[in-house]
């Protein structure tokens, strides 16, 4: 299956995707899957993991904010994903950040995700590597991470997504670049974020590494068009989603290099 050839059985079976994911990306994360012909489900307490995460389609894990009860509802989620094999994206925002977060990601990284999506400098500091990130944000550029995403791949067989203005992809033996996007996006709120809730969506209808391809060439294309509408990041929220919707698997073939 080519990356672009994802996005049909996507769209066809509507997987059920569950997001674990931060106060701050629920609804724009909800809105991304379901624009891109997904079914997003935003569950977290650990109350409902046993019973919910084993019926979903994939499982997406996101450490923007962190409570006791959400780590326990992740690690939870993620251990019936393997056991259910079912794969799941690990997103680990600003995990270098302080000694709890670090703790936790490490944690969740030795359940082994199917895949990991992040920054450069999440990726350089996740392999073990000093970077020049500032929260959320990346300090790094994407060109630096790919020998540390190469790392992760092989010590983990996990796909490593970088993301940035130019995203890299690698599962160790294979890499891809992921060009386009509109350097609006980094100005809308947890885009990025939502990319991984789509990025579980993708994995839910293909292998894991043309999931991931697939998953950036969606948002890199949408973001292109969104731009050509947009007036700034508040009218680009609108036409992305609208992008996200319109976008067809021939509209994905020209993003990667």
């Amino acid at each position: 299956m080519a990356y672009q050839d994802v996005l049909t059985p996507l769209r066809d079976k509507n997987p059920l995707v569950h997001c674990i994911t931060n106060y701050v990306a629920m609804n724009v994360a909800a809105n991304v899957v379901l624009a891109a012909g997904a079914s997003p489900a935003m569950v977290h307490a650990p109350e409902e993991i046993a019973d919910f995460t084993p019926v979903c389609a994939a499982v997406t894990i996101n450490i923007g904010t962190l409570s006791t009860s959400w780590v326990a509802s992740m690690l939870a989620a993620a251990q019936l994903a393997n056991d259910s094999n079912i794969p799941w994206v690990f997103d680990p925002v600003a995990h270098f950040v302080s000694g709890y977060r670090k703790a936790v990601a490490q944690d969740l990284l030795a359940l082994r995700p199917t895949i990991i999506r992040g920054n450069a400098s999440e990726i350089l500091a996740l392999a073990g590597e000093s970077g020049a990130g500032k929260g959320a944000d990346s300090g790094d550029a994407v060109e630096a991470a790919k020998g540390a995403a190469q790392n992760l791949a092989e010590r983990y067989d996990a796909v490593i997504a970088v993301t940035g203005p130019t995203d890299f992809v690698t599962d160790g033996s294979q890499s891809a670049q992921v060009h386009g996007g509109s350097p609006i996006m980094p100005k809308v709120t947890a885009l990025g974020c939502a990319q991984t809730a789509l990025m579980g969506a993708y994995a839910a209808a293909g292998p894991a590494y043309d999931a991931a391809v697939g998953a950036l060439s969606h948002f890199k294309v949408a973001g292109s068009q969104a731009a050509s509408k947009a007036q700034g990041p508040g009218s680009f929220q609108i036409h992305f989603l609208d992008a996200l919707a319109a976008t067809q698997p021939a509209d994905l073939a020209g993003a990667v290099t």
